[in-house]
């Protein structure tokens, strides 16, 4: 059950701020939302690059747990880049 509810206290503070902004900037909430939707745009791409540039080198398909953890080590670098470089603009 506690699966369901991980994370749930940032999901808290994330709806907090953008109540926050809502009430000190409603102006600022339409930039806040297409940002959110750039980042995870983002994130869903990197994904399916990673899946596409190593289609036989997947994290949940390796057999050696130290070749796992190198698959899922590049796949969270090409991920937080892709989120960074959509992020900074570029």
């Amino acid at each position: 059950m506690k699966s369901k509810f991980r994370m749930i206290e940032w999901l808290l503070i994330s709806l907090a701020l953008l109540a926050a902004i809502y009430f000190v900037s409603p102006q600022q909430l339409p930039v806040v939302i297409y940002k959110l939707s750039l980042l995870t745009t983002a994130a869903w791409v990197a994904y399916w690059i990673d899946r596409a540039m190593f289609p036989y080198a997947r994290p949940d398909k390796c057999v050696y747990q130290s070749i796992e953890i190198a698959a899922m080590h590049r796949r969270a670098i090409i991920v937080g880049a892709a989120m960074i470089a959509v992020s900074i603009g570029l």
